[in-house]
């Protein structure tokens, strides 16, 4: 495996939004994702604000909304300062529905070009997974972002370098090994789980699918919903205004918007609110925006996303709303389950998503797109994405290891 793991600057906050109350949180959505800065003595709180970089981009932000939730990740201080007074503001009964998670969480992306997708997640995930550490996985176009509590910062790392990871000084980052052993060794944290973690990740998908059993959490798919995953267009300043103006070399922009598409925000901001069936957007420093959407949205877009926007994309979808937050193994034994079923029973051919640096590589002459697997963590849901044909098998092999047998 080719991989490197870099850790984002900051904390971050899950905050978990029931859909009817969807409209009653849309002010904050929009606040957060739209461009920011501005006069630096500006009294609004986008002035206070960390998570920002000198450029005003968000160092991480995602925001989602399934036929399950509605779901976002942002940093901690805009989580408090721009969602906790609109919740505040509501009826108890509705302000108690909404929830910001109580643990901060750090991102770490992973750079993997060239990886098969399906068993790229399943790598990255189970090192974590078998030191007992609960983890929330979002592949996007360009990169794959790995959420974990900030408290495990620690034993993420000692996880890591127990699997063979190396740390470079010169990238600050941990490089993965060739080779990956999914043994268990021993964690690393100073607080151990009141169950000793999976010795392999056999008995890790067990234990998964024997917790999923026990909450009643049966995948589905939503029909006549098929996604594309594809990408915001970088832009030069002159796109937007002319090839005769510039800005002058003391002059520095005041808002990201400037080397993005403005078609792409109003996209955004159409889809969003109209409230889609389907829609996730995440803005990360060092990428263009990245989108997994209902592709019935494309119209909204026009020209200011690139990508396979031929494909059909279909996500199967766990309700994890009764499971605590602290679960683990769910990404690593869904994902580990289902690349074991595309190894065995030779999945055939299908429309799957060429997602930038995440792409195949040489197949071979073989159409391997239906293997193509990409997982979606949200505050109280998953979906893994595949073809349309590899969904139908997934589905097949997923459905009967989560059926309750008669008493």
């Amino acid at each position: 495996m080719n991989a490197q793991i870099s850790f984002l600057e900051g904390q971050f906050s899950l905050i978990h939004i029931p859909l009817p109350l969807y409209s009653a949180l849309l002010q904050p959505i929009l606040r957060v994702l739209l461009p920011h800065g501005g006069p630096t003595n500006s009294s609004g709180p986008e002035g206070l604000l960390e998570g920002l970089s000198t450029d005003n981009k968000h160092g991480f932000l995602n925001i989602s909304v399934t036929p399950i939730e509605c779901s976002i990740v942002c940093h901690t201080s805009w989580a408090r300062s721009v969602f906790e007074p609109v919740i505040q503001a509501l009826p108890k009964s509705e302000s108690s529905q909404v929830q910001i998670s109580k643990d901060t969480y750090i991102i770490f992306s992973v750079s993997s070009a060239g990886m098969e997708a399906g068993q790229r997640v399943m790598d990255l995930t189970a090192p974590l997974a078998m030191a007992g550490i609960p983890i929330f996985f979002i592949t996007t176009y360009y990169t794959d972002f790995i959420l974990v509590p900030a408290k495990d910062r620690n034993t993420v790392g000692n996880a890591l370098l127990a699997r063979g990871f190396e740390f470079s000084e010169n990238d600050s980052a941990y490089v993965a090994p060739t080779n990956i052993s999914h043994s268990r060794l021993p964690s690393a944290s100073s607080d151990p789980p009141s169950t000793p973690p999976p010795t392999n990740i056999a008995e890790l998908q067990v234990r998964t699918f024997s917790h999923l059993k026990k909450r009643n959490v049966r995948p589905f798919i939503v029909e006549d919903l098929t996604l594309v995953q594809c990408s915001g267009r970088e832009i030069r300043t002159s796109d937007i205004y002319g090839s005769h103006h510039s800005l002058s070399s003391n002059q520095t922009p005041k808002s990201w918007l400037e080397n993005i598409d403005p078609a792409l925000y109003c996209g955004l901001v159409s889809a969003l609110v109209q409230q889609p069936k389907f829609l996730s957007v995440t803005l990360a420093q060092d990428d263009a925006p990245s989108l997994l959407l209902d592709k019935s949205l494309l119209w909204l877009f026009g020209n200011s996303i690139a990508g396979d926007t031929e494909c059909d994309l279909v996500p199967i979808f766990l309700d994890l709303v009764d499971l605590p937050l602290e679960s683990t193994g769910i990404v690593c034994g869904v994902a580990g389950k289902l690349v074991d079923e595309m190894k065995s029973t030779h999945w055939g051919n299908g429309n799957g998503h060429g997602n930038g640096m995440n792409g195949n590589g040489d197949t071979n002459g073989l159409d391997e797109s239906a293997n193509e697997l990409s997982y979606l963590s949200t505050a109280r849901a998953g979906a893994v994405v595949l073809s349309s044909e590899g969904s139908v098998r997934a589905l097949e092999a997923l459905l009967p290891l989560l059926e309750k047998t008669e008493a």
